[in-house]
């Protein structure tokens, strides 16, 4: 059983996933950045392959898989993976979709609550000056939370676990998702709303939490944002993609919507140059304390790094020795 890691975001000998693995696992672990980081034998002899987030799967690297039995991708988005070629060989696909689901709705809260409550302002000014910053006045975005809508675009995992989050905080919950079923709404108390406009339109907070594929790529785009509520906060922890950034840009700039919470964007490290970026790093006043930032880091904690590893490597084992077969998201069957 040969198991190839091309992008491993761990550096130690896999100390995780071999308690999991039987001893006769030979393990390739690779710290990739792209794919000819990984030599050409190690695609072509692998049984399994568990990748992570920085070497995109496209078919030319599918076709090369010459041993492959199922890939897992450790994590839960799998946009990056071209699924149907995977498919047409019979390979299955497999993703690890509970692994930080704690984690992300708890990043989401807390980048609203920061920009609610004006903490990361606060702080900057009181490192800058800690007897001029002490003072509560003139601080964007503060405000009462509480009875104010928060709107949920994808009620799964995720998105419900960060809507019973915000109801915590006594806000109303609405939410969008055309593939939940009916009375969803009436078994969690929350109110479905019928499509994306009037989503978008009747609450004060938006909480990405769907994936990212042809139905959803830019969704948040000039006409949506247009949609939202004059001082509406935007949140994103789900997919970069999901947001037209340069309409953000735009929004924030015109005052159409207050602020972001941003923690994944459509190409990872962002290039530093992009305008959106260079206003953020100058701290110009149009976007000072209404746009925070933090890197892809939603998933992380360590807690959660132990299980992403340790379930991606159990379901290649459950398969490879068990024929068992979870998670599968490009249909393929045993």
């Amino acid at each position: 059983m040969m198991i190839l890691f091309p992008d491993a975001t761990f550096d130690d000998n896999a100390a995780i996933e071999r308690t999991v693995l039987p001893n006769n696992a030979d393990l390739a672990i690779v710290q990739g950045r792209k794919a000819d980081d990984v030599a050409d034998h190690l695609w072509r002899q692998a049984d399994a392959l568990i990748p992570y987030i920085d070497i995109p799967l496209n078919a030319d690297i599918i076709d090369r898989l010459d041993s492959c039995k199922i890939i897992v991708r450790a994590g839960v988005g799998f946009d990056h993976i071209d699924i149907q070629a995977a498919a047409n060989r019979g390979i299955p696909v497999c993703n690890v979709p509970d692994y930080g689901t704690t984690e992300v709705a708890d990043h989401a809260i807390a980048l609203m609550l920061a920009l609610a409550r004006g903490l990361v302002s606060y702080h900057q000014r009181l490192i800058a000056n800690p007897r001029a910053g002490w003072d509560w006045s003139g601080v964007p975005l503060v405000r009462r939370l509480r009875r104010t809508r928060f709107g949920v675009v994808g009620l799964g995992r995720i998105g419900t676990a960060a809507a019973r989050r915000a109801h915590g905080l006594d806000m109303d919950v609405a939410f969008f998702d055309p593939y939940v079923s009916d009375g969803t709404d009436l078994g969690l108390g929350f109110r479905r709303e019928p499509t994306l406009q009037a989503l978008l339109s009747s609450v004060d907070v938006v909480s990405l939490h769907c994936p990212l594929n042809a139905e959803t790529a830019g969704m948040i785009n000039s006409d949506a944002l247009d949609s939202m509520k004059p001082g509406a906060l935007l949140i994103n922890t789900a997919r970069g993609g999901l947001i037209d950034i340069p309409a953000l840009e735009a929004a924030l700039r015109a005052g159409r919507i207050d602020g972001a919470g941003i923690d994944v964007l459509p190409h990872e490290p962002p290039d530093p140059d992009s305008p959106l970026l260079q206003a953020f790093k100058r701290r110009e006043p149009w976007i000072d304390g209404r746009l925070l930032l933090t890197p892809h880091a939603a998933w992380y904690s360590p807690d959660g790094h132990a299980d992403m590893r340790r379930k991606s490597v159990r379901t290649v084992a459950d398969f490879l020795q068990n024929g068992v077969l979870r998670n599968v998201v490009n249909g393929v069957k045993p």
